[in-house]
């Protein structure tokens, strides 16, 4: 037996899916497309608001931040998932293994963060139009990315090596199709208590709080709106959340489904809600940013017509009035 900082695992087995030896084409065929448009879906909102400069305003700037995101947890767990489907089972290094778990836990991380900057930019633009420029500048915007950016690698940049220095004596296979927190503590036969607080702390700071930060600001905006006399003024002003609401009740109800309620839930059950999760919702946040958005619209639809020429990065010009999500 190695010291209670040796790894005696070197390769994990994950088992992916193993009742689809029948439908192994279909799946993979879906999963390729879903894969294929999250990434062309993600890629065209960040050049859309990158080469529009009817899109240079806070909110879509934090909304390439969301697409980033998603493409980073696409590419992390999309690849290994496709391999899975194909070949059944897939076997790979117990550093590989963790470094998916690391940048997994990062863009969810991020997204929880993203969302609650999001939520303050709608409380800023609602509930201080006036004030709105001082309060959601550039500089103001990019230390808020920045610092989201920073403290999700940092925090699970402690929590991974936490559990790297753990003893991991097998079996070494994962009945997951990817590597998630708890099925790689079950690899472990150490005491694994430390880990399990710090994700207490951790998921405090960057899962409860941006909720607890989300959920105020919203308070605030409703009692706004409540107060517009007209229903017309109403429908319009919440009309600037929606989107960002949709994508915040999609994100915070399937984390509760799969990780807050996962007792009484079957092992396929869990996997396919993981599976909607992970491969699903990066390619639904774009849809729900552009179905519902005339901004981003007129921008593809100018793009396509050459107004702004593949190559070349619209300039803002001025200092613009906040730009609501419709």
């Amino acid at each position: 037996m190695q010291g209670n900082n040796a790894t005696s695992i070197s390769d994990v087995i994950l088992l992916g899916f193993q009742n689809l030896q029948n439908f192994k084409p279909l799946c993979f065929t879906i999963l390729l497309l879903v894969y294929f448009a999250t990434m062309s879906g993600n890629l065209l909102i960040i050049t859309l608001v990158s080469m529009s400069k009817s899109l240079h305003s806070p909110m879509y700037y934090f909304l390439t931040q969301l697409s980033l995101a998603d493409l980073l947890l696409s590419t992390d767990i999309s690849p290994q998932t496709l391999t899975l489907v194909l070949n059944g089972v897939s076997t790979i290094s117990f550093t590989s293994c963790i470094s998916q778990f690391y940048f997994f836990a990062v863009s969810e991380s991020l997204e929880c963060l993203l969302l609650s900057v999001m939520s303050y930019d709608r409380f800023a633009a609602i509930c201080n139009p006036l004030r709105y420029h001082s309060l959601m500048n550039s500089i103001i915007c990019v230390k808020m990315v920045a610092t989201s950016w920073l403290l999700s690698f940092l925090f699970i940049l402690i929590d991974t090596t936490t559990i790297g220095l753990l003893h991991f004596c097998g079996p070494n296979v994962i009945d997951h199709f990817f590597c998630d927190f708890q099925p790689i503590l079950e690899l472990s036969c150490s005491d694994v208590s430390v880990v399990h607080l710090e994700l207490i702390i951790f998921g405090f700071l960057g899962l409860v709080l941006p909720f607890a930060i989300i959920l105020v600001s919203y308070v605030y905006i409703l009692q706004v709106i409540l107060k517009i006399p007209s229903i017309t003024g109403r429908y319009k002003a919440f009309s600037t959340c929606s989107s960002h609401l949709t994508t915040v009740c999609l994100f915070y109800t399937t984390i509760f489904c799969i990780y807050v309620l996962p007792s009484g839930q079957s092992l396929s059950t869990s996997k396919l809600l993981s599976l909607f999760y992970t491969m699903g919702t990066p390619l639904i946040n774009p849809i729900i940013y552009s179905l519902r958005n005339r901004e981003i619209k007129e921008a593809f639809r100018k793009m396509m017509n050459g107004a702004c020429p593949v190559g070349y990065i619209c300039q803002s010009q001025g200092r613009r009035a906040p730009q609501l999500i419709h």
